[in-house]
């Protein structure tokens, strides 16, 4: 097992050219292997999972930054996925026996470095973030870029980046490094364009509303397919399953005349975390079995 993944977030999914040139930034570096790379056009963001050793990931992300400031422009930049960023958020997560300590000390030497020669403002979050109301991923991306800006300008004791200029960059805008657990973004498309049952739904699964524990949720409008979705964030799979989360979306979705047309996973799962019994359980499984981490990283080890 290595010692880290780390799970990129850009802002680009829309241009499959620069996804591209974003995936090739990412490849061959020693002690980094790139493990899934999947892109969305409505959320309009790319996301990446790469596992390794400090320094092969510091390598790889440091090419990536270099792409995606020269390619994209958050002022032109248009999705319904929250974002402050063109490479928006970069979390490292320890993966077997590594202490935290050691994601949380990759992503300060990545942030220093970022800082440093792309003279790019780098907040510091989750694990590694340098004060409590700075820790939350919502919190840094609350009102976009222009929101992250005001906070910045109008309390820098507060809000002043943990590195780089206390200002964000006039195209790329911020970006946000972090250690943390294991994350799992999951979607549930729904068969519906009723974007109200979408965030009311949302509402009801989330914990900040009181619903699920371990759980963030969005509701959102797909134009390129026309229908709604619920976006979510589990973060501690051990309390809240995927099959828990999923099977509360399809009771809630039943009770505003909708169902789960799709389940669409972001990036990889944990083995442990397509547990269980029933039939969400079952359904994930037969789904997902192939975008485990454990089975990435045992194709890795034989290419």
């Amino acid at each position: 097992m290595p010692p880290l993944e780390c799970v990129p977030n850009v802002s680009e999914g829309r241009r499959p050219e620069v996804v591209e040139r974003l995936v090739a930034a990412l490849s061959g570096h020693p002690g980094a292997a790139l493990l899934d790379a999947s892109r969305d056009p409505d959320h309009n963001r790319s996301v990446f999972t790469l596992a390794g050793d400090a320094a092969g990931l510091e390598a790889a992300l440091l090419a990536l930054y270099r792409v995606a400031l020269a390619e994209i422009d958050l002022g032109r930049h248009q999705g319904v996925h929250p974002r402050v960023g063109a490479v928006d958020v970069v979390p490292f997560v320890p993966l077997g026996d590594t202490p935290m300590a050691a994601a949380t000390a990759a992503a300060r030497s990545l942030g220093a470095r970022v800082a440093a020669e792309l003279d790019l403002p780098v907040f510091l979050y989750e694990e590694a973030a340098g004060a409590p109301h700075r820790r939350r991923l919502p919190d840094l991306r609350r009102g976009g870029p222009a929101g992250l800006a005001a906070r910045v300008a109008a309390s820098p004791a507060d809000w002043r980046p943990d590195f780089g200029p206390p200002r964000l960059h006039p195209t790329a805008g911020a970006t946000i490094v972090g250690a943390r657990g294991f994350l799992i973004a999951a979607n549930a498309l729904l068969d519906t364009p009723d974007l109200a049952a979408a965030q009311a739904i949302a509402r009801a699964v989330r914990t900040s509303s009181g619903g699920l524990p371990a759980v963030r949720a969005l509701g959102l409008l797909l134009p390129s397919r026309g229908l709604a979705q619920v976006s979510m964030n589990l973060v501690d799979h051990r309390t809240t399953s995927p099959a828990t989360a999923f099977e509360a979306v399809r009771r809630e979705a039943a009770r505003h005349g909708a169902r789960v047309a799709e389940r669409e996973l972001i990036g990889l799962v944990p083995e442990a975390a397509l547990a269980g019994e029933g039939e969400e359980a079952e359904l994930l499984r037969r789904t997902w079995g192939g975008r485990t981490l454990e089975a990435r990283l045992r194709a890795a080890e034989t290419t």
